[in-house]
């Protein structure tokens, strides 16, 4: 948890492109800069942090090491243009709901999830059988 005066002295740094109580997020050039550096120079997590002038008492040097570890996992997975597009926030996890263009497919649709409850009460059903017995 930050401080209101921890996040004004981290928001100072070019780095940390937004900040709350409860996490930094760090700019997309310093991303690929610190996996850079840990792979082309060898530099450990808590050098690259201090050499752009991010206190580790403020961040901790566990974040350091965290943030620089996910960063390459990122990296080596799935490249370098997925490192610097923030990703958070975004809706990638939730389902799409599909487009029903006319009331032939949402007849459809709708039959199918009928269908599929059906079969849900019908499994519901033997399994509280089950529990009886």
């Amino acid at each position: 948890m930050f401080s209101p005066e921890q996040i004004k002295e981290l928001l100072k740094n070019k780095n940390i492109h937004k900040c709350s109580s409860k996490s930094i997020t760090f700019s997309p050039e310093f991303k690929l800069s610190a996996v850079k550096q840990y792979y082309e120079h060898g530099y450990t997590a808590n050098l690259i942090f201090k050499e752009v002038g991010l206190d580790l008492e403020i961040i901790g040097k566990d974040k350091a090491r965290g943030c620089l570890s996910r960063w390459r996992k990122i990296y080596n997975n799935r490249g370098e243009s997925k490192l610097i597009t923030e990703s958070r926030g975004r809706p990638g996890g939730k389902r799409l709901r599909t487009a029903i263009k006319d009331d032939k497919e949402r007849i459809k649709y709708l039959e199918a999830k009928v269908a599929y409850l059906d079969a849900e009460n019908d499994f519901l059903a033997k399994l509280r059988g089950l529990k009886r017995e």
